[in-house]
């Protein structure tokens, strides 16, 4: 792998991780483009590197809120910080039922599938319209709002369907303040990032080679750095009612996306 192409994939995963264009999509959409020998293709190592990265942003921007909900915990009461664990859990349980039982039949929808990525970014991108179009409230996640906030990143585990764009608008929808709607939206993709972390780990399918160890590094610096801007910008977005930008960007590479599979 060459530095150039980590350093490109890593600023990919980390600004697409965060901001709602779907970072699957696009990476599938980088390689038809370029080329599968232009672009290489992923290794589990390098994956687990990318996501470790991106997790690690989003921790960093979060510390206040990790530090408050874990000191909240310790205190062993029904608080606040503790019914908010419980509906990260709740949340998260979609995603590991669909991922565990469906694994293969997901795996078959990264195959290059160009208009199968096309038609996901024009869901994304209605999704992101609507959202934007809902009126603001002071509402916090619910148990309830938890688990269909949980669905739809189950659902977005399909190449196209932005995983933060689908959360975020799902409980924007619900009627959720659109601040809580990201911070819940990030705070719940933690434990499932280090869950499939530790699953690939103990797979025993990762290989250290030792030779692409600087390519690799330089490819989490970029994903890391990417997510912190990325990050920390969406929220200031979601705030300001801007998702309709992103609306308009993911229908326009939806439709040039589908143009093209059906061309090439």
């Amino acid at each position: 792998m060459e530095t150039l192409d980590a350093i490109i994939l890593g600023i990919i995963q980390g600004l697409t991780e965060f901001l709602p264009v779907s970072s699957s999509g696009h990476l599938e959409l980088g390689k038809a483009i370029l080329g599968d020998n232009s672009v290489p293709e992923e290794s589990l190592l390098f994956t687990v590197i990318l996501h470790f990265a991106t997790a690690l942003s989003t921790i960093v921007v979060f510390r206040k809120d990790i530090w408050e909900i874990l000191s909240g915990l310790l205190q062993f009461k029904w608080n606040e910080q503790t019914q908010f664990s419980l509906k990260i859990i709740l949340s998260m349980l979609p995603a590991v039922i669909v991922g565990l039982l469906f694994e293969e039949q997901l795996e078959s929808f990264f195959g290059g599938n160009i208009r199968f990525v096309g038609f996901m970014l024009l869901i994304t991108a209605v999704l992101l319209y609507f959202a934007d179009k809902a009126k603001d409230t002071d509402k916090k996640v619910s148990f309830g709002n938890a688990v269909i906030v949980g669905i739809s990143q189950a659902i977005a585990m399909l190449p196209g369907i932005s995983r933060s764009g689908a959360t975020i608008s799902t409980s924007v929808l619900l009627g959720v303040d659109k601040t809580k709607a990201a911070r819940f939206s990030f705070l719940m993709v933690i434990p499932l990032i280090f869950g499939k972390i530790a699953k690939d780990l103990f797979s025993g399918d990762l290989t250290f080679s030792g030779e692409n160890n600087f390519a690799m590094g330089a490819g989490f610096i970029a994903a890391f750095l990417a997510g912190l801007v990325a990050c920390t910008w969406m929220i200031q977005l979601v705030k300001k009612s801007k998702l309709s930008y992103f609306a308009i960007y993911c229908l326009i590479v939806g439709i040039i996306a589908i143009t093209y599979g059906y061309i090439g």
